[in-house]
């Protein structure tokens, strides 16, 4: 059975976030940390900040999508902080 994730990684050079989903958070952070993802590879060595289980991949990907749009590093910076996320998922 997978379990959804959204997550957020942390540019250790230069404190960018990256934000991400995936149904296996182990393998998906390893392959970041590793290289192999093309639009962290430019980020330098990561960090796993956060990361969140939802009930299902629409709720992950619908959030995924939100939070990518809002290009907001304050808000991201205020989930991290809290330890989990504040928007509202349409049913």
């Amino acid at each position: 059975m997978f379990m959804p994730y959204i997550y957020i990684l942390e540019s250790l050079r230069d404190g960018r976030f990256y934000v991400g989903s995936t149904t296996d958070l182990d393998r998906r952070v390893a392959h970041h940390k590793g290289g192999h993802t093309y639009s962290t590879k430019r980020f330098g060595a990561l960090k796993l900040v956060f990361s969140q289980k939802f009930d299902s991949l629409k709720e992950v990907r619908y959030l995924e999508s939100k939070l990518k749009k809002m290009k907001r590093k304050d808000y991201l910076k205020k989930i991290v902080k809290d330890g989990f996320i504040r928007i509202r998922i349409p049913r």
